[in-house]
């Protein structure tokens, strides 16, 4: 039986006033259904901002939730990006970039988000945050990369396992149905990728991060719009729009992170008109779930360096 893992499951790791703070809601934009969950302030005070949070390839929603249960003084608005999570996938639309910045300017007019709120995206969410960003100057005050994409994927040490990851979305998507979904969801590729990104040694928390992966990472709609969403993570990076990025940006990155290494962090914190990064020691590309603290001391200090 497969184990579906909620909050519930692991309470010492929420807040009891996380699910107090909880609203989901849908919203249609162009024929796509997209599902959203909002996080009201605890209690609303003069530091108070809207943030909008886009995660990461193959996840949803649940995988900021630590960050969020960080910032009880903020509202944060957590869309299940359009073929992920509880959201459709979209309607006659490619899951590209582009696709996906078309949706964050559909998202922000659909809820009336204006120019005072804070974006903030977690690696692929890095990607399309920083080019809707590039897209449309004004449009948000301030915006907050954790574990940013710096550098193509199928560049430099990373390009081989890049190509193979490649070959296996390709591959998933050539075979029938019923393999290649299986395939596309396997809880062994699941787990050795989990096993591979999570760095830290505590055992209760490996085991909450690889049993959300195992619980959200095969939450997607059909093979044909991953595997467009996979090469549009792969085929991006931050630092091609980076000198378009004029508003303030806080880059949060993790000392060990293999996906988007710390030397690469500093190439792109040189090409940032108004940059900052903050590192976390002993953390890879999973700072959302293994040191959601650190990330949230940082996401305030600068918002309160930055008021809007």
């Amino acid at each position: 039986m497969e184990h579906v893992a909620t909050e519930s499951s692991f309470t010492p790791l929420f807040s009891a006033g996380l699910e107090t703070r909880t609203r989901s809601s849908l919203v249609d934009l162009g024929g796509t259904r997209v599902a959203y969950w909002s996080f009201e302030p605890v209690k609303v005070s003069p530091a108070t901002r809207t943030i909008l949070v886009i995660h990461g390839f193959r996840g949803d929603h649940h995988g900021l939730l630590r960050v969020a249960d960080q910032l009880p003084g903020m509202r944060l608005i957590m869309p299940d990006l359009p073929g992920f999570g509880s959201s459709a996938a979209f309607a006659g639309t490619e899951h590209s970039v582009e696709g996906y910045v078309r949706f964050v300017r559909d998202f922000l007019a659909a809820l009336d988000l204006g120019p005072d709120t804070v974006l903030l995206g977690h690696s692929f969410g890095s990607i399309v945050a920083s080019h809707f960003v590039a897209d449309h100057p004004g449009a948000v005050a301030e915006l907050i990369l954790i574990n940013p994409i710096a550098s193509p994927a199928l560049a430099g040490p990373k390009g081989v396992m890049t190509k193979l990851a490649v070959l296996y979305y390709e591959a998933a998507a050539r075979l029938p149905r019923r393999p290649g979904q299986a395939l596309l969801r396997s809880q062994l590729i699941v787990r050795l990728m989990s096993e591979t990104m999570a760095k830290t040694r505590d055992k209760g928390l490996r085991r909450f991060i690889h049993a959300q992966h195992s619980s959200y990472f095969s939450a997607f709609a059909d093979r044909d719009s991953l595997l467009e969403a996979f090469k549009a993570s792969v085929g991006g990076t931050v630092s091609g729009v980076a000198r378009r990025l004029t508003l303030p940006v806080l880059l949060i990155a993790g000392e060990k992170d293999e996906i988007a290494s710390l030397p690469d962090q500093h190439k792109l914190l040189a090409l940032l008109p108004d940059g900052r990064l903050d590192v976390i020691p002993g953390v890879g590309h999973l700072i959302h779930y293994e040191t959601p603290e650190a990330a949230a001391g940082f996401i305030l200090r600068f918002l309160k360096d930055h008021t809007a």
